[in-house]
C-alpha cells in the first residue's frame, strides 16, 4: 500500500513538473510574440516619420543639412518668412481696398448695380482664362465684377481650396477688375487647366 502511494506521489510530481515546464514555454513563446509586436510597431513608426520628414525637406526650398533637426529648424525658418510675406500681403490688400472704398457710394447694392452696368455698357464679361506654364504652373486670369472686398474674397477661396500665388497683380477698370497670377497646386500637385478654370468660376460666383 504504502509502496503504491509513492507511486502515486511520484505521478503527480511528475505531472505537475510537466505542467509547469508547458507554462514556461507559453509564457516565453508569448513574451517573444510581444516583442516581435512591438518592434514591428516601433519600425512602422519610424519608416512613417521618415516618410514624413522627407516631404517636409521637398517643400522647403533651401535645407542647410539633411539631418532630422536641422530639417525642421529650416522648416520653422520658412515657414516664419512665409508668415511676414502674407502680413505684407494683407497689408498691401487692406491699404488697396481702402483706398478704393473711399471713392465707393454708401449705397453697396447701388455701387455693385452701377459697375455691373459699367461692364455691360463697355461690353466687358465675367471670364477666366488660364494656360498651362510648364510643369505643374498655371497661369491664370480672371476678369470679375469690382466689388467691395472682392480680391480679398478671390484670394482667400483660391488659398482655401489648395492654390499657391505668386507674382499676382490687379488692375481695376469700367466696374470690373482683372486679377493675373501664376498659380501652383498645394504641394507641387499637378492642376488640369479645365478642372482649374471651372473651379475658379466657381469661386467668382460664388463671391
Amino acid at each position: 500500500m504504502n509502496s503504491v502511494s509513492c507511486v502515486l506521489d511520484e505521478l503527480c510530481l511528475a505531472e505537475e513538473e510537466g505542467s509547469g515546464g508547458g507554462t514556461m514555454s507559453f509564457k516565453s513563446k508569448t513574451d517573444s510574440e510581444f516583442k516581435s509586436k512591438n518592434l514591428f510597431a516601433e519600425r512602422r513608426r519610424r519608416e512613417k516619420l521618415s516618410g514624413r520628414l522627407l516631404a517636409l525637406r521637398s517643400l522647403v526650398p533651401n535645407i542647410t543639412n539633411m539631418n532630422k533637426a536641422t530639417i525642421v529648424e529650416d522648416a520653422i525658418t520658412y515657414i516664419q518668412e512665409l508668415q511676414q510675406k502674407v502680413d505684407l500681403l494683407q497689408d498691401q490688400i487692406f491699404e488697396m481696398e481702402a483706398s478704393s472704398e473711399e471713392t465707393l457710394e454708401p449705397n453697396t447694392d447701388e455701387t455693385h448695380a452701377d459697375a455691373a452696368e459699367e461692364m455691360k455698357k463697355f461690353g466687358i464679361q465675367t471670364e477666366v482664362n488660364v494656360t498651362k506654364i510648364d510643369g505643374n504652373k498655371l497661369w491664370v486670369k480672371v476678369v470679375l465684377e469690382k466689388k467691395r472686398g472682392g480680391f480679398t474674397k478671390l484670394m482667400g477661396a483660391m488659398t482655401t481650396f489648395g492654390f499657391e500665388l505668386t507674382d499676382t497683380s490687379i488692375t481695376t477698370s469700367s466696374g470690373a477688375m482683372m486679377v493675373s497670377s501664376c498659380v501652383t497646386g498645394f504641394s507641387c500637385e499637378m492642376l488640369e487647366v479645365e478642372q482649374t478654370r471651372e473651379l475658379m468660376l466657381k469661386i467668382i460666383n460664388d463671391i
